[in-house]
């Protein structure tokens, strides 16, 4: 019993020892995960069957002790391209002010609206900027892309020399079925490969949206969309918006 507490203390102290790592926008890997490295067995199996050493692209019979010369991929595809089929949020009360055709994101309610007029708005569940990474400002859209590639800054591949130079887009790609690009800037309204993470905070400043929603947005919205990233809606309209019925 004695031995099983002083274990215990010895996790919960290392715990709270480990300092919190913060990404910076540009490093944001999107939940995207390598594949697992073959054991020593696995590979001496696959000499003898003749079979290649590769998974997905990555050399994983390079040398761990060496990990900064391990040989990245230059390009991955991300799989197929399919149709999807844009799906419509429900429509809600918003009497806001702003202009009908533009965007209002709400960091703190992890919400988007789109504003049809005066008084009513689409409004989305999206995923925002994880702890330390959340920002505010007015932007606008620059551009739309379906299916974009996934290029990985090169400070990104700097800490993991395993991901790809790039990814084409693609079902695997975790930017999704279409990205709206904001301003110049690192950020980006776009789909996800991974939608359990819609209504968290968990990226690194970009705005997340499932795929069939960020379709229906990009039918709506155009380049030269005026976006507003506030920190939360006023408390009168933040109730309100909550109300609304299926569009």
């Amino acid at each position: 019993m004695k031995s099983m507490s002083l274990l215990a203390a010895a996790v919960l102290s290392c715990a709270i020892a480990a300092p919190a790592y913060a990404f910076h926008p540009s490093e944001e890997s999107y939940g995207y995960v390598a594949p697992k490295k073959l054991d020593r067995k696995q590979r001496e199996s696959a000499r003898r069957d003749g079979q290649q050493l590769f998974g997905m692209g990555w050399d994983w019979d390079w040398p761990q002790s060496n990990p900064v010369e391990r040989k990245a991929p230059s390009l991955l595809t991300g799989g197929g391209t399919p149709r999807i089929a844009p799906k419509a949020p429900p429509t809600v009360t918003f009497n806001s002010g702003y202009e009908p055709g533009s965007i209002v994101i709400d960091t703190a309610g992890r919400r988007l609206y789109y504003v049809l007029d005066a008084s009513t708005a689409y409004r989305y569940p999206i995923a925002v900027g994880k702890q330390g990474f959340a920002w505010t400002g007015t932007e606008k859209i620059t551009r739309k892309v379906a299916w974009p590639d996934w290029i990985p800054p090169a400070e990104m591949r700097k800490r993991k020399p395993e991901l790809p130079l790039r990814m084409s887009g693609g079902v695997r790609n975790p930017l999704g079925a279409m990205a709206l690009y904001l301003g110049d800037t690192l950020y980006r309204i776009h789909g996800t490969n991974e939608a359990s993470s819609i209504g968290t905070a968990t990226s690194s400043g970009c705005i997340r949206m499932t795929n069939g929603n960020v379709m229906h947005l990009a039918s709506l919205a155009e380049v030269g969309t005026t976006v507003y990233v506030l920190k939360q809606l006023p408390p009168d309209l933040s109730r309100v918006a909550k109300t609304g019925s299926e569009g």
